[in-house]
């Protein structure tokens, strides 16, 4: 127990100490910003025409209220976060590989699970605090822009989708862990990354994203419209995922000296 938890105060302090944390938190600022700008031009789109912050062709679509706010923000989260988690996760495991520092964690007389697991976990905490952020924003800005429909019971509902789809989407970083190993880097973990995300559009397009584990974040914030007909079967791929990619990482570390 204290090999794991000196492990994952060591991780700890590399995310809060990098430049990588900001990068992610300016990212994770600027769409809530978008979202509440858009749901302020929804809720008055004449007073943004006449003020210059929307061109007289524009046109917009939707409803300025709290659940569509909640769901756009779900979305946010469920796009946005497939890249910054995967972002997040593969500087965690792709930097010992670029500061050659790997071998220096591979020399310690410490199981490599636990470090592997601490690294996880580090990861998860993370991205759960950049949602946490943009949820907290997002509100923040909802009640400024004046939005309507406000309850106790369309709160819990928002913040119960945003914590479901926040999940969902971290769920698929192990796989991008595993590529940050396997290509001793960043370059390799950021491409599947995007492959995947482009992948995601494809599938979702032609009606199998409940099948696709990067599709079903996205799908169950209800970029679709709906819960896009996801199944419990969708929950589970993305938690056979999630399992995968964790233990593909794991058996990178236990053969590292093999690599």
């Amino acid at each position: 127990m204290g090999h794991f938890t000196a492990a994952l105060q060591a991780e700890g302090s590399k995310i809060r100490k990098s430049k990588m944390i900001w990068v992610t938190l300016a990212i994770f600022t600027v769409a809530p910003l978008m979202g509440g700008f858009f749901m302020f031009v929804l809720k008055d789109p004449e007073l943004a025409r006449t003020t210059g912050l929307l061109g007289d062709k524009a046109q917009i679509l939707g409803e300025a209220t709290w659940p569509a706010y909640f769901s756009l923000l779900a979305q946010i989260i469920a796009v946005g976060g497939l890249i910054v988690f995967g972002f997040v996760t593969s500087w965690v495991f792709g930097r010992e590989y670029a500061d050659r520092t790997i071998k220096d964690l591979l020399a310690l007389p410490v199981r490599r699970s636990i470090i592997v697991l601490a690294k996880f976990i580090a990861i998860f905490i993370t991205c759960l605090l950049l949602s946490l952020y943009v949820i907290v924003v997002g509100i923040l800005i909802g009640m400024g822009v004046g939005l309507p429909e406000w309850s106790a019971a369309t709160a819990s509902e928002g913040i119960y989708l945003l914590a479901v789809t926040t999940l969902l989407t971290v769920a698929l970083s192990p796989p991008v862990a595993f590529f940050a190993c396997y290509g001793k880097g960043f370059l390799a973990p950021i491409g599947f990354v995007i492959f995947m995300v482009v992948c995601a559009q494809i599938i979702a397009a032609i009606g199998y994203g409940a099948y696709f584990p990067w599709a079903v974040p996205a799908l169950y914030s209800g970029m679709a419209g709906t819960a896009g007909g996801l199944t419990a079967i969708s929950f589970v791929i993305v938690v056979l995922i999630a399992m995968a990619g964790f233990a593909a990482t794991v058996a990178w570390w236990l053969a590292a000296d093999q690599q």
